[in-house]
């Protein structure tokens, strides 16, 4: 006995099976960008000060502990050097300034002290200064 299929259902049939052979030879982005997972935050543990060389955490690190750093003093970057990222952990908060003598004259922003994890800063970074709360 012999059954004819009308041309709808071949469409159909000729549609799942191509759709098939696709998911077989194309792997699968939604599998890749999940085992990729989230962008990660730079490390930097609580009473710290990390700045990086390089956007999103990455380059040089330079980490400053709570407990050695003069409050509301300037302290620079090693001399030739600049930070493009930073996590701010010291609970206080810390003006980053494109000057390396702290200078208000370029470009300078202030972060709060609750953790703070910025990954591209909208200026070379060359000092800092920590405020009393």
């Amino acid at each position: 006995m012999r059954t004819s299929r009308s041309p709808r259902a071949t469409t159909t049939t000729t549609l799942a099976a191509t759709v098939l052979a696709l998911t077989v030879l194309i792997p699968s982005t939604a599998t890749t960008a999940h085992a990729a997972g989230p962008p990660a935050l730079g490390a930097c543990a609580t009473g710290q000060l990390c700045l990086w060389a390089k956007p999103e955490f990455k380059g040089t690190r330079w980490t400053h502990e709570l407990s050695t750093l003069d409050i509301n003093s300037c302290t620079a970057l090693p001399a030739g050097t600049s930070a493009q990222s930073l996590t701010n952990r010291t609970g206080r908060p810390v003006t980053t300034y494109q000057s390396a003598e702290c200078a208000e004259t370029g470009e300078f922003q202030t972060y709060p002290g609750d953790g703070v994890w910025l990954p591209q800063s909208p200026y070379q970074v060359r000092a800092f200064k920590v405020w009393e709360r």
